[in-house]
Protein backbone atom coordinates (compact mmCIF):
# COMPACT_ATOMS: atom_id res chain seq x y z
CA UNK A 1 0.00 0.00 0.00
CA UNK A 2 1.26 3.46 -0.90
CA UNK A 3 1.30 5.54 2.28
CA UNK A 4 2.30 9.03 3.31
CA UNK A 5 3.19 9.53 6.96
CA UNK A 6 1.72 12.55 8.72
CA UNK A 7 2.16 14.19 12.12
CA UNK A 8 -0.39 16.26 13.98
CA UNK A 9 0.65 19.02 16.34
CA UNK A 10 -2.27 19.14 18.76
CA UNK A 11 -5.19 16.84 19.48
CA UNK A 12 -7.86 19.33 20.49
CA UNK A 13 -11.15 19.91 18.71
CA UNK A 14 -9.62 20.27 15.24
CA UNK A 15 -6.85 17.71 15.75
CA UNK A 16 -9.39 15.15 16.92
CA UNK A 17 -11.55 15.93 13.91
CA UNK A 18 -8.63 15.36 11.52
CA UNK A 19 -7.74 12.09 13.25
CA UNK A 20 -11.34 10.85 13.01
CA UNK A 21 -11.69 11.90 9.37
CA UNK A 22 -8.51 10.13 8.27
CA UNK A 23 -9.38 7.01 10.29
CA UNK A 24 -12.83 6.87 8.72
CA UNK A 25 -12.11 8.05 5.17
CA UNK A 26 -8.43 7.18 4.68
CA UNK A 27 -9.22 4.33 2.28
CA UNK A 28 -11.76 6.53 0.49
CA UNK A 29 -9.05 9.16 -0.04
CA UNK A 30 -6.66 6.45 -1.28
CA UNK A 31 -9.17 5.38 -3.92
CA UNK A 32 -9.24 8.93 -5.25
CA UNK A 33 -5.57 9.79 -4.83
CA UNK A 34 -3.75 6.48 -5.05
CA UNK A 35 -2.03 7.23 -1.75
CA UNK A 36 -3.26 6.73 1.81
CA UNK A 37 -2.49 9.35 4.48
CA UNK A 38 -1.39 7.72 7.74
CA UNK A 39 -0.96 9.57 11.03
CA UNK A 40 2.30 8.37 12.57
CA UNK A 41 2.83 10.84 15.43
CA UNK A 42 0.73 13.33 17.40
CA UNK A 43 2.25 16.03 19.59
CA UNK A 44 0.31 16.53 22.83
CA UNK A 45 0.93 18.18 26.19
CA UNK A 46 -0.17 15.17 28.23
CA UNK A 47 -0.09 11.63 26.88
CA UNK A 48 -2.28 10.28 29.71
CA UNK A 49 -5.07 12.85 29.36
CA UNK A 50 -8.56 11.39 28.94
CA UNK A 51 -9.85 12.02 25.44
CA UNK A 52 -13.16 11.62 23.64
CA UNK A 53 -11.52 9.63 20.86
CA UNK A 54 -9.51 6.43 21.05
CA UNK A 55 -5.91 6.93 19.95
CA UNK A 56 -3.00 4.49 20.09
CA UNK A 57 -0.75 5.91 22.83
CA UNK A 58 2.30 4.81 20.84
CA UNK A 59 1.43 7.58 18.39
CA UNK A 60 1.47 10.27 21.08
CA UNK A 61 4.54 12.28 22.01
CA UNK A 62 5.36 15.36 24.03
CA UNK A 63 8.64 15.92 22.19
CA UNK A 64 8.56 17.92 18.94
CA UNK A 65 11.99 16.57 18.01
CA UNK A 66 10.53 13.08 17.53
CA UNK A 67 8.54 14.58 14.66
CA UNK A 68 11.22 16.92 13.31
CA UNK A 69 13.86 14.15 13.14
CA UNK A 70 11.58 11.44 11.74
CA UNK A 71 12.41 11.26 8.03
CA UNK A 72 9.32 9.13 7.32
CA UNK A 73 7.05 12.01 8.32
CA UNK A 74 6.70 14.24 5.29
CA UNK A 75 3.63 16.33 6.27
CA UNK A 76 3.02 18.13 9.56
CA UNK A 77 -0.34 19.66 10.53
CA UNK A 78 -0.03 22.50 13.04
CA UNK A 79 -3.29 22.58 15.00
CA UNK A 80 -2.26 23.94 18.40
CA UNK A 81 -3.14 27.60 17.72
CA UNK A 82 -1.68 30.73 19.27
CA UNK A 83 1.62 32.35 18.34
CA UNK A 84 4.26 30.41 20.21
CA UNK A 85 5.35 27.68 20.06
CA UNK A 86 3.25 27.30 16.88
CA UNK A 87 5.31 29.73 14.80
CA UNK A 88 8.58 28.15 15.94
CA UNK A 89 7.33 24.67 15.11
CA UNK A 90 6.08 25.68 11.66
CA UNK A 91 9.41 27.28 10.71
CA UNK A 92 11.39 24.31 12.06
CA UNK A 93 9.24 21.86 10.09
CA UNK A 94 9.78 23.83 6.88
CA UNK A 95 13.54 23.95 7.47
CA UNK A 96 13.52 20.19 8.03
CA UNK A 97 12.00 19.74 4.57
CA UNK A 98 8.47 18.88 5.67
CA UNK A 99 5.28 20.14 4.04
CA UNK A 100 3.13 22.11 6.47
CA UNK A 101 -0.62 22.46 6.89
CA UNK A 102 -1.92 24.96 9.45
CA UNK A 103 -5.27 26.16 10.74
CA UNK A 104 -3.60 29.01 12.62
CA UNK A 105 -4.88 32.40 11.43
CA UNK A 106 -3.02 34.29 14.19
CA UNK A 107 0.49 33.36 13.06
CA UNK A 108 -0.39 33.95 9.40
CA UNK A 109 -1.88 37.38 10.12
CA UNK A 110 1.16 38.44 12.16
CA UNK A 111 4.04 36.47 10.64
CA UNK A 112 2.64 35.15 7.37
CA UNK A 113 5.20 36.95 5.22
CA UNK A 114 8.09 35.32 7.09
CA UNK A 115 6.44 31.89 7.04
CA UNK A 116 5.51 31.92 3.34
CA UNK A 117 8.96 33.20 2.35
CA UNK A 118 10.57 30.39 4.33
CA UNK A 119 8.31 27.85 2.60
CA UNK A 120 9.30 29.30 -0.76
CA UNK A 121 12.99 29.26 0.17
CA UNK A 122 12.82 25.62 1.25
CA UNK A 123 10.61 24.70 -1.74
CA UNK A 124 8.00 23.35 0.65
CA UNK A 125 4.22 23.38 0.46
CA UNK A 126 2.20 25.26 3.05
CA UNK A 127 -1.58 24.91 3.21
CA UNK A 128 -3.87 27.15 5.23
CA UNK A 129 -7.41 26.52 4.01
CA UNK A 130 -8.59 25.89 7.57
CA UNK A 131 -7.34 29.27 8.82
CA UNK A 132 -10.45 31.09 7.55
CA UNK A 133 -14.07 29.99 7.44
CA UNK A 134 -13.83 26.46 8.85
CA UNK A 135 -15.16 24.16 6.14
CA UNK A 136 -15.96 27.00 3.70
CA UNK A 137 -13.44 26.71 0.81
CA UNK A 138 -12.59 30.41 0.65
CA UNK A 139 -8.79 30.09 0.33
CA UNK A 140 -8.93 27.76 -2.66
CA UNK A 141 -11.68 29.89 -4.17
CA UNK A 142 -9.43 32.95 -4.11
CA UNK A 143 -6.23 31.12 -5.10
CA UNK A 144 -7.69 28.93 -7.81
CA UNK A 145 -11.32 29.35 -8.88
CA UNK A 146 -11.15 33.17 -9.04
CA UNK A 147 -7.54 33.53 -10.17
CA UNK A 148 -8.64 35.15 -13.42
CA UNK A 149 -10.53 37.88 -11.59
CA UNK A 150 -9.45 41.11 -10.04
CA UNK A 151 -11.20 41.04 -6.68
CA UNK A 152 -13.12 44.20 -5.94
CA UNK A 153 -14.34 43.34 -2.46
CA UNK A 154 -14.83 40.68 0.18
CA UNK A 155 -17.46 41.28 2.84
CA UNK A 156 -17.94 38.56 5.38
CA UNK A 157 -19.35 37.25 8.61
CA UNK A 158 -16.30 35.24 9.64
CA UNK A 159 -16.85 34.68 13.35
CA UNK A 160 -19.59 32.31 14.44
CA UNK A 161 -19.43 33.28 18.12
CA UNK A 162 -20.30 36.93 17.56
CA UNK A 163 -22.92 36.08 14.95
CA UNK A 164 -24.59 33.70 17.38
CA UNK A 165 -24.60 36.32 20.14
CA UNK A 166 -26.06 39.06 17.93
CA UNK A 167 -28.70 36.69 16.56
CA UNK A 168 -29.85 35.66 20.03
CA UNK A 169 -29.81 39.24 21.31
CA UNK A 170 -32.07 40.35 18.47
CA UNK A 171 -34.43 37.40 18.08
CA UNK A 172 -34.80 36.48 21.76
CA UNK A 173 -34.23 39.89 23.37
CA UNK A 174 -31.28 38.59 25.38
CA UNK A 175 -28.65 40.78 26.97
CA UNK A 176 -25.08 40.50 25.71
CA UNK A 177 -24.06 38.57 28.85
CA UNK A 178 -26.96 36.14 28.54
CA UNK A 179 -26.24 35.43 24.88
CA UNK A 180 -22.53 34.94 25.56
CA UNK A 181 -23.27 32.56 28.43
CA UNK A 182 -25.53 30.49 26.17
CA UNK A 183 -22.89 30.47 23.39
CA UNK A 184 -20.33 29.07 25.85
CA UNK A 185 -22.76 26.45 27.09
CA UNK A 186 -23.43 25.24 23.53
CA UNK A 187 -19.74 25.21 22.65
CA UNK A 188 -19.97 28.11 20.19
CA UNK A 189 -17.71 30.32 22.33
CA UNK A 190 -14.36 29.59 23.94
CA UNK A 191 -13.94 29.76 27.71
CA UNK A 192 -12.06 32.99 26.98
CA UNK A 193 -13.91 34.53 24.03
CA UNK A 194 -11.97 37.82 24.07
CA UNK A 195 -10.53 37.53 20.55
CA UNK A 196 -13.98 36.76 19.15
CA UNK A 197 -15.81 39.52 21.02
CA UNK A 198 -13.25 42.28 20.38
CA UNK A 199 -13.08 41.51 16.66
CA UNK A 200 -9.46 40.30 16.54
CA UNK A 201 -10.37 36.81 15.32
CA UNK A 202 -12.22 38.34 12.38
CA UNK A 203 -9.32 40.74 11.81
CA UNK A 204 -6.84 37.86 11.58
CA UNK A 205 -9.03 36.22 8.95
CA UNK A 206 -9.62 39.30 6.80
CA UNK A 207 -5.89 40.04 6.92
CA UNK A 208 -5.27 36.69 5.23
CA UNK A 209 -8.09 37.07 2.71
CA UNK A 210 -7.11 40.63 1.79
CA UNK A 211 -3.51 39.54 1.25
CA UNK A 212 -4.63 36.82 -1.14
CA UNK A 213 -7.19 38.97 -2.91
CA UNK A 214 -4.94 41.97 -3.56
CA UNK A 215 -1.59 40.29 -4.03
CA UNK A 216 0.55 41.73 -1.24
CA UNK A 217 0.93 40.93 2.44
CA UNK A 218 -1.39 42.91 4.71
CA UNK A 219 -0.50 42.25 8.37
CA UNK A 220 -2.97 42.44 11.22
CA UNK A 221 -1.44 45.75 12.31
CA UNK A 222 -3.00 47.41 9.24
CA UNK A 223 -6.54 46.17 9.92
CA UNK A 224 -8.97 48.54 11.66
CA UNK A 225 -10.84 46.62 14.37
CA UNK A 226 -13.93 47.14 16.51
CA UNK A 227 -15.79 44.37 18.35
CA UNK A 228 -19.33 43.85 19.58
CA UNK A 229 -18.77 44.29 23.32
CA UNK A 230 -20.61 47.63 23.33
CA UNK A 231 -23.64 46.58 21.28
CA UNK A 232 -26.82 47.16 23.27
CA UNK A 233 -30.14 45.34 22.63
CA UNK A 234 -31.62 48.81 22.24
CA UNK A 235 -29.44 49.40 19.16
CA UNK A 236 -30.52 46.09 17.64
CA UNK A 237 -34.17 47.08 18.07
CA UNK A 238 -33.71 50.58 16.67
CA UNK A 239 -31.77 49.21 13.70
CA UNK A 240 -34.57 46.74 12.99
CA UNK A 241 -37.14 49.55 13.10
CA UNK A 242 -35.12 51.35 10.42
CA UNK A 243 -34.96 48.17 8.30
CA UNK A 244 -31.47 46.97 9.26
CA UNK A 245 -29.74 44.05 11.00
CA UNK A 246 -26.49 44.55 12.94
CA UNK A 247 -23.69 42.11 12.10
CA UNK A 248 -19.97 42.04 12.84
CA UNK A 249 -18.59 42.34 9.30
CA UNK A 250 -15.09 42.01 7.93
CA UNK A 251 -14.27 44.09 4.85
CA UNK A 252 -11.53 43.97 2.23
CA UNK A 253 -12.33 46.50 -0.50
CA UNK A 254 -10.37 48.06 -3.35
CA UNK A 255 -11.38 51.65 -4.05
CA UNK A 256 -9.32 53.15 -6.88
CA UNK A 257 -5.68 52.97 -5.75
CA UNK A 258 -6.37 52.23 -2.08
CA UNK A 259 -7.44 49.25 0.00
CA UNK A 260 -9.85 49.23 2.92
CA UNK A 261 -9.31 46.41 5.44
CA UNK A 262 -11.54 46.66 8.48
CA UNK A 263 -13.73 44.85 11.00
CA UNK A 264 -16.61 46.49 12.85
CA UNK A 265 -20.30 46.10 13.70
CA UNK A 266 -22.36 47.25 10.71
CA UNK A 267 -26.00 47.91 9.94
CA UNK A 268 -26.97 45.98 6.81
CA UNK A 269 -30.36 46.11 5.04
CA UNK A 270 -32.73 43.33 6.06
CA UNK A 271 -33.02 42.19 2.44
CA UNK A 272 -29.24 41.87 1.98
CA UNK A 273 -28.07 38.27 1.60
CA UNK A 274 -25.79 38.53 4.65
CA UNK A 275 -28.71 39.59 6.86
CA UNK A 276 -30.10 36.05 6.68
CA UNK A 277 -26.91 34.47 8.06
CA UNK A 278 -27.92 33.43 11.58
CA UNK A 279 -26.47 31.86 14.70
CA UNK A 280 -22.99 30.30 14.33
CA UNK A 281 -22.89 30.27 10.52
CA UNK A 282 -20.37 32.21 8.43
CA UNK A 283 -20.74 33.70 4.96
CA UNK A 284 -18.43 35.49 2.53
CA UNK A 285 -19.76 37.78 -0.19
CA UNK A 286 -17.14 38.20 -2.91
CA UNK A 287 -17.18 40.53 -5.90
CA UNK A 288 -14.87 39.98 -8.88
CA UNK A 289 -14.59 41.97 -12.08
CA UNK A 290 -15.66 39.02 -14.29
CA UNK A 291 -17.40 36.55 -11.98
CA UNK A 292 -19.61 39.23 -10.46
CA UNK A 293 -20.99 38.57 -6.98
CA UNK A 294 -20.83 35.16 -5.30
CA UNK A 295 -21.66 33.89 -1.83
CA UNK A 296 -19.94 31.17 0.18
CA UNK A 297 -21.89 29.97 3.21
CA UNK A 298 -21.46 27.34 5.89
CA UNK A 299 -20.22 26.45 9.36
CA UNK A 300 -17.19 28.58 10.04
CA UNK A 301 -15.79 26.61 12.96
CA UNK A 302 -16.01 23.29 14.77
CA UNK A 303 -14.00 20.11 14.65
CA UNK A 304 -15.55 18.42 11.65
CA UNK A 305 -15.90 21.38 9.23
CA UNK A 306 -12.37 22.58 10.02
CA UNK A 307 -10.97 19.05 9.77
CA UNK A 308 -12.46 18.86 6.28
CA UNK A 309 -10.44 21.93 5.29
CA UNK A 310 -7.26 20.57 6.89
CA UNK A 311 -7.55 17.30 5.00
CA UNK A 312 -8.04 19.12 1.70
CA UNK A 313 -4.64 20.73 2.32
CA UNK A 314 -3.15 17.38 3.30
CA UNK A 315 -4.21 16.04 -0.09
CA UNK A 316 -2.54 19.03 -1.81
CA UNK A 317 0.60 18.41 0.24
CA UNK A 318 0.59 14.73 -0.76
CA UNK A 319 0.34 15.70 -4.42
CA UNK A 320 3.33 17.97 -3.96
CA UNK A 321 5.55 15.78 -1.78
CA UNK A 322 4.68 12.28 -3.02
CA UNK A 323 3.23 12.72 -6.49
CA UNK A 324 5.69 15.55 -7.24
CA UNK A 325 3.08 17.97 -8.54
CA UNK A 326 3.90 21.64 -8.24
CA UNK A 327 1.57 23.55 -5.88
CA UNK A 328 -0.92 25.69 -7.75
CA UNK A 329 0.57 28.86 -6.31
CA UNK A 330 3.93 28.48 -4.56
CA UNK A 331 3.79 31.86 -2.89
CA UNK A 332 0.34 33.42 -2.56
CA UNK A 333 1.42 37.05 -2.95
CA UNK A 334 2.58 37.03 -6.54
CA UNK A 335 1.82 40.55 -7.74
CA UNK A 336 5.30 41.88 -7.09
CA UNK A 337 4.76 45.16 -8.94
CA UNK A 338 1.40 45.98 -7.37
CA UNK A 339 1.01 47.61 -3.99
CA UNK A 340 -1.98 49.59 -2.79
CA UNK A 341 -1.98 51.97 0.13
CA UNK A 342 -4.19 51.07 3.05
CA UNK A 343 -6.89 53.69 3.43
CA UNK A 344 -7.18 54.86 7.05
CA UNK A 345 -10.62 54.61 8.60
CA UNK A 346 -10.70 58.40 9.07
CA UNK A 347 -10.70 58.91 5.29
CA UNK A 348 -13.52 56.46 4.51
CA UNK A 349 -17.04 57.72 3.89
CA UNK A 350 -19.96 55.96 5.57
CA UNK A 351 -23.57 56.45 6.39
CA UNK A 352 -23.99 56.36 10.16
CA UNK A 353 -26.33 55.34 12.95
CA UNK A 354 -26.04 57.60 16.01
CA UNK A 355 -27.76 57.07 19.33
CA UNK A 356 -27.50 60.06 21.65
CA UNK A 357 -28.45 59.93 25.33
CA UNK A 358 -29.89 63.37 25.99
CA UNK A 359 -31.92 65.23 28.56
CA UNK A 360 -35.50 65.59 27.30
CA UNK A 361 -36.03 69.31 27.14
CA UNK A 362 -36.59 71.91 24.42
CA UNK A 363 -33.61 72.83 22.23
CA UNK A 364 -31.60 69.62 22.67
CA UNK A 365 -32.22 68.33 19.15
CA UNK A 366 -31.34 71.70 17.63
CA UNK A 367 -28.02 71.77 19.54
CA UNK A 368 -27.08 68.30 18.30
CA UNK A 369 -28.15 68.92 14.71
CA UNK A 370 -26.38 72.28 14.75
CA UNK A 371 -23.05 70.65 15.56
CA UNK A 372 -23.61 67.95 12.92
CA UNK A 373 -24.35 70.67 10.39
CA UNK A 374 -21.18 72.51 11.38
CA UNK A 375 -19.19 69.44 10.28
CA UNK A 376 -21.27 68.95 7.12
CA UNK A 377 -22.99 65.81 8.40
CA UNK A 378 -26.41 65.55 6.77
CA UNK A 379 -29.24 63.90 8.70
CA UNK A 380 -31.41 61.36 6.85
CA UNK A 381 -33.77 60.21 9.63
CA UNK A 382 -34.45 61.03 13.29
CA UNK A 383 -36.35 59.23 16.05
CA UNK A 384 -36.70 60.76 19.50
CA UNK A 385 -38.29 58.74 22.29
CA UNK A 386 -40.11 60.73 24.96
CA UNK A 387 -39.30 60.11 28.61
CA UNK A 388 -41.47 57.99 30.86
CA UNK A 389 -40.17 59.57 34.06
CA UNK A 390 -39.95 63.17 35.10
CA UNK A 391 -36.19 63.03 35.06
CA UNK A 392 -33.56 61.16 33.15
CA UNK A 393 -32.20 60.95 29.63
CA UNK A 394 -33.88 59.64 26.51
CA UNK A 395 -32.47 58.12 23.31
CA UNK A 396 -32.29 60.24 20.19
CA UNK A 397 -31.49 58.10 17.14
CA UNK A 398 -30.30 59.47 13.81
CA UNK A 399 -29.28 58.02 10.48
CA UNK A 400 -27.01 60.16 8.30
CA UNK A 401 -26.05 60.48 4.69
CA UNK A 402 -22.47 59.65 3.69
CA UNK A 403 -19.70 61.60 5.35
CA UNK A 404 -16.07 61.03 6.23
CA UNK A 405 -15.21 59.35 9.50
CA UNK A 406 -12.88 62.15 10.54
CA UNK A 407 -15.76 64.63 10.43
CA UNK A 408 -17.86 62.32 12.57
CA UNK A 409 -15.10 61.94 15.15
CA UNK A 410 -14.84 65.72 15.54
CA UNK A 411 -18.60 66.24 15.69
CA UNK A 412 -19.26 63.54 18.27
CA UNK A 413 -16.45 64.78 20.49
CA UNK A 414 -18.12 68.20 20.57
CA UNK A 415 -21.61 66.75 21.05
CA UNK A 416 -20.53 64.53 23.93
CA UNK A 417 -19.22 67.58 25.75
CA UNK A 418 -22.68 69.21 25.76
CA UNK A 419 -24.25 69.47 29.22
CA UNK A 420 -27.50 68.03 27.83
CA UNK A 421 -25.80 64.80 26.67
CA UNK A 422 -25.54 62.26 29.49
CA UNK A 423 -23.47 59.44 27.96
CA UNK A 424 -21.04 58.88 25.08
CA UNK A 425 -22.78 58.69 21.72
CA UNK A 426 -23.22 55.25 20.18
CA UNK A 427 -21.87 55.24 16.62
CA UNK A 428 -22.37 52.42 14.13
CA UNK A 429 -21.60 52.38 10.42
CA UNK A 430 -24.13 51.44 7.74
CA UNK A 431 -23.25 49.19 4.79
CA UNK A 432 -22.85 51.34 1.68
Amino acid sequence: MKEVKIALLGLGTVGSGVYELLEKNGDFIKEKLGVKPIIKKILVKNINKKRDIKVDKNKLTTNINEILEDKEISIVCELIGGIEPAKDYVLKCLKKGKEVVTANKAILAQYGDEIWKEASKQKRFIGFEASVGGGIPIIKTLKEALIGNQINSIIGIVNGTTNYILTRMLENEMSFKEALKEAKKKGYAESDPTLDINGMDSAHKISILASLAFGFYIPISQVYVEGIENIDPMDLRFAKDFGYIIKLLAFARKVKDKIEVRVHPTLIPQDHVLASVRLNYNALYISGDFVGDILLYGLGAGGKPTASAVVSDIVDAIEYSYLKKEPFIKYPFTLKNIYYKIKPIEEIEFRYYFRFSAIDKPGVLSKISGILGKYKISIASVVQIGRHKKRGSVPVVMLTHETKEKQVIKALKEIDELDVVTAPTKKLRILN
